[in-house]
Parts: structure tokens; sequence; C-alpha cells
């Protein structure tokens, strides 16, 4: 009788260890509410992720490069934590085909969106790559990003920028102080 060798198994790939991504989401244009709940639903139906987790939705004024802009739609803000084993580079190509889905055009910079899902952080990877940016280069600026994940994570922290609750507390000091007449920069989108 003739033995067979045993068979490899089905994917002889070397597995990735679970990683767990922060993804902001945003929409100021159509059902925005709607808009981030079914794109957050997207996310957790990718191949290799095992989790999703939204936080409450928060309504933002849209910011310009000049500043905040109170005649623009507003936006709805959330973050969700993303349990994947998936690759960087391989998920944001994701979340930008789940743009296009949505009908996201890049016509303007920080122009009107029918949805933004930036890769805010991937673990603890840090990467100055032009098509990968980690953690986002804006992300400890933006009240909009840090607050929805404070939500979700009081203990988060971004790589080499600190824990997002005291970036949270020195934004919302640099705000007061710009309604008090100092000159400090506006968070930027």
């Amino acid at each position: 009788m003739v033995r067979m060798p045993p068979l490899p198994p089905l994917d002889p790939r070397p597995g990735r260890d679970a990683t767990v991504a922060v993804v902001a989401l945003g929409a100021n244009l159509g059902d925005r509410r709607e808009t981030v709940e079914h794109a957050a639903a997207r996310i957790g139906r990718l191949p290799l992720v095992d989790d999703v987790r939204l936080s409450p939705l928060h309504e933002t004024v849209a910011v310009r490069p000049e500043g905040p802009d109170p005649d623009a739609p507003t936006y709805v803000n959330a973050v969700a934590l993303v349990t994947t084993r998936l690759a960087p580079q391989v998920l944001l190509g994701m979340l930008h085909a789940i743009e296009e889905e949505h009908g996201r055009e890049r016509r303007e910079r920080w122009g009107d969106r029918t949805l933004d899902l930036d890769l805010i952080t991937y673990g603890d990877v840090t990467s100055d790559e032009q098509h990968l940016l980690l953690p986002h280069p804006r992300a400890a600026e933006r009240l909009f990003v840090l607050e929805p994940w404070l939500d979700l994570d009081p203990e988060a922290v971004i790589p080499g920028r600190g824990r997002v609750a005291d970036l949270v507390e020195a934004l919302r000091a640099d705000a007061a102080g710009d309604r008090n007449g100092d000159d400090h920069g506006e968070s930027t989108r």
C-alpha cells in the first residue's frame, strides 16, 4: 500500500494576528446617519474582519481650510474599532472601495461628502509611506475623531502623540482660549 503525503493546509500563507484598527467615519450629504451605520456594517462584512464596534454618532460643524463653516451641511461623525487580520494597506483600500460604493467623489479637499472613511490607527503601527500614513497625521487635532473614540475606549492612545483623553483636553482648552480672544489654531478636518 502506498502512503500519500498529508495534504497541505487550505491556506499555506502564514496567518496575521488580529489587530484593532481605528476607523473614523463621517458624512454630511444624503442620509448621513444611515450612511455611517451602513458603512460600519459593510466594514464588518469584509473578509478577515472579526468585530466592529461603532461609537455613538456625533453631529459636528463642517470644517474648511479657512475654519469652521456653519453654513455648510453638518457632519455626522463616528469612530469604529475594527478587529481585523487584514494588512493595513489592504484595509485602507477596502475603506476607499466602501466610500466609492456610497458615491464618494474626491473633487475638493475638505469638501462636502457622502462618506469619508479614514484609517486613524492600526494597532501600534507607524508608517510615513505616501499611501499609508499611520497614525493619521491630523487625527490628534480633530475633536470629531477623538471624542467618539473616547466613547469606545477611554484609555485610547495615538502612537507617538499620547493619550486621546489628554489630546481632547488640550484641544478643548485651546478652543476655550480662542473664544476668549487668544490666537490659537482651529481644529481642522
